[in-house]
């Protein structure tokens, strides 16, 4: 259950684009004093991120530039590209569809598949599963999947819990029909029970907005935040992260007979460096074989982990062949890893707009 594998799916390129602005978390007064700061520091691992603050981009706009980067770069023809996934929990709007707005900034033919994903961290693992089985058996040769969000939009700025966290980002992960490739291995998993550990309570069409909705209410901690921001149980979340993530991982390798001391890399979803290291360990991954992306970017929800490829591994993904393990989680709950392999790589460096 949950595990597929989805053959003649190759991964041709990854790209991503940040904010200019930066926000530190060296000068984050919500998080108290140096010693307290720098405690936060050490333990989540997040020095500065980038955020939309102060400027009219959107997710939308950044995955945008890293498509077209990216499709430049493989001087793939528009007019070929036959789907477009767009995952984030930030669209532009409630309806129509961000990806059909995708579709026509990009210059892409009306004959191109396009759909929306709502989905947070674990986004990029479930979008790539989705697009996999699109174009496994060849009625679709090429892809891109766009993965971002501007989840500090959703954060209250006096939640020295979530905000201090959180960056901006959008990736493009460009994918091709090859006959007589493995392609790639998934796990997905999803607990809906779990659904009110992360959350936005207000907005939607279960909780419509009202006035009351935007009433900040103090909490134990000194935190506040209002029913449109994001409500997040850190226990509960760092809980299920550390317990998801590796059987995830391990019961992938198990199914598939991935001998794990041949993985090149396990880039992980970026949650924060605590929760991250725990599940490294659990797995006995080398330290050497984690790259980490969020001191500079912070958790960039389901864009971390192609944002990790481009920042982190770039020179390796162009030139070398890898075997590389990618695991996310988060809210939902929804959860899940992937295996594959990868040559040549076209990994454009990150753009700033």
């Amino acid at each position: 259950m949950g595990f597929q594998q989805f053959k003649n799916v190759n991964i041709r390129g990854f790209s991503a684009c940040v904010p200019k602005h930066i926000e530190s978390n060296e000068d984050l007064e919500l998080l108290g004093n140096a010693e307290q700061i720098q405690k936060f520091i050490e333990t989540t691992g997040v020095k500065q991120r980038h955020t939309v603050k102060g400027q009219n981009i959107r997710t939308s706009d950044m995955c945008f530039t890293a498509a077209q980067k990216l499709i430049e770069e493989l001087n793939w023809d528009k007019n070929e590209i036959d789907c477009l996934l767009f995952v984030s929990q930030t669209g532009d709007y409630i309806f129509p569809a961000t990806s059909c707005i995708l579709q026509d900034r990009l210059g892409l033919a009306n004959d191109c598949f396009t759909m929306d994903i709502s989905l947070g961290c674990s986004g990029w693992i479930h979008g790539m599963a989705t697009i996999g089985a699109l174009m496994q058996n060849g009625g679709f040769k090429k892809g891109i999947l766009l993965a971002g969000d501007t989840s500090t939009m959703t954060k209250s700025p006096f939640d020295k819990g979530s905000y201090p966290l959180f960056g901006d980002a959008g990736t493009a992960t460009a994918i091709e029909y090859k006959e007589g490739v493995e392609g790639i291995k998934v796990h997905t998993a999803t607990d809906g029970k779990g659904h009110q550990a992360i959350i936005v309570p207000d907005g939607g069409f279960r909780n419509f907005y009202s006035p009351e909705s935007e009433i900040y209410i103090e909490y134990e901690d000194g935190s506040k935040r209002n029913n449109l921001q994001t409500y997040m149980d850190g226990a509960a979340v760092f809980t299920f992260g550390i317990t998801k993530g590796p059987r995830s991982i391990m019961s992938l390798a198990e199914k598939f007979d991935i001998n794990m001391e041949n993985v090149d890399f396990f880039v992980f979803h970026q949650a924060n460096k605590f929760m991250v290291e725990k599940i490294r360990k659990k797995i006995k991954a080398p330290v050497e074989k984690v790259p980490y992306s969020l001191d500079e970017y912070g958790n960039t929800s389901c864009s971390s982990i192609p944002l990790t490829m481009v920042t982190r591994l770039s020179k390796q993904l162009q030139k070398d062949k890898l075997n590389i393990i990618t695991c996310a989680f988060g809210v939902g709950l929804s959860w899940g890893s992937i295996y594959f392999e990868s040559e040549g790589v076209v990994c454009p460096e990150i753009i700033m707009i």
